[in-house]
């Protein structure tokens, strides 16, 4: 059995991209809100296909940057406004919202993570970060966590270091006894080493190459949340 690094008293662990696949479940949820627009607002479905749909998300992001730590608004706010080019009813981006948002939570969890982190969280207290809106109540996995810190209920999310430093509040932890889990090298592993955290790289197959000239030599990768959990004797 492997020793955990020395110190290590908890861990802060991703959600998009290290627990499940993030673009399957948008894109099922975006084609089921296509559909449901289709039967309540045909004007804004025949309008806005849902490519079209989805660039109207990205203009609404670039306009409104203040509020990038909010994904949920950015959504319900380009609904709103794909209605109301329709000339349809902009009251509809609530439920049209609510109807993607439940989608959006119909994650397909990769093979190795219900036992590995049912491991990692019998030896270690868990919390998530996400700067996204995945609800872990929904998805099946809140059991296995102490809670959840997300960019929009702090203000902002990864890689700013009082995120991470919220964290280790939240956990009673001193940064450098907390190991952040993640996918994203320059969110996760930078992010997390910048703020005085260890950092663990979970690098799947077809997963994005750490950036040239990325900091962080030394940082342990593993291929899944098994490896993971073997490494630290989990």
């Amino acid at each position: 059995m492997h020793a955990p690094p020395p110190g290590l008293r908890a861990l802060t662990l991703d959600l998009d991209d290290t627990l499940w696949p993030v673009w399957p479940a948008i894109e099922r949820a975006e084609a089921a809100l296509h559909e449901w627009l289709r039967t309540h607002a045909p004007g804004t479905a025949a309008r806005f296909d849902t490519a079209d749909l989805r660039r109207l998300r990205e203009a609404v992001g670039r306009a409104h940057p203040s509020r990038s730590h909010d994904l949920s608004w950015l959504r319900r706010h380009s609904i709103e406004q794909a209605l109301s080019a329709a000339g349809e009813d902009p009251g509809l981006a609530d439920p049209a919202f609510e109807l993607f948002f439940e989608h959006r939570q119909r994650v397909d969890l990769y093979p190795d993570v219900p036992e590995a982190l049912r491991r990692l969280a019998a030896r270690f207290p868990v919390l998530a970060l996400t700067n996204g809106n995945a609800d872990l109540r929904r998805i099946g996995l809140a059991g296995h966590v102490q809670g959840t810190l997300g960019a929009l209920e702090f203000g902002q999310g990864k890689p700013a270091p009082a995120f991470f430093h919220a964290a280790c509040q939240r956990l009673d932890c001193a940064p450098h006894e907390v190991l952040h889990i993640g996918d994203d090298w320059r969110l996760d592993v930078e992010g997390a080493l910048g703020a005085g955290l260890q950092a663990v790289w979970v690098h799947r197959p077809g997963q994005a190459r750490r950036p040239e000239g990325a900091r962080g030599d030394g940082v342990r990768q593993v291929a899944d949340l098994t490896e993971l959990a073997d490494w630290l004797g989990a």
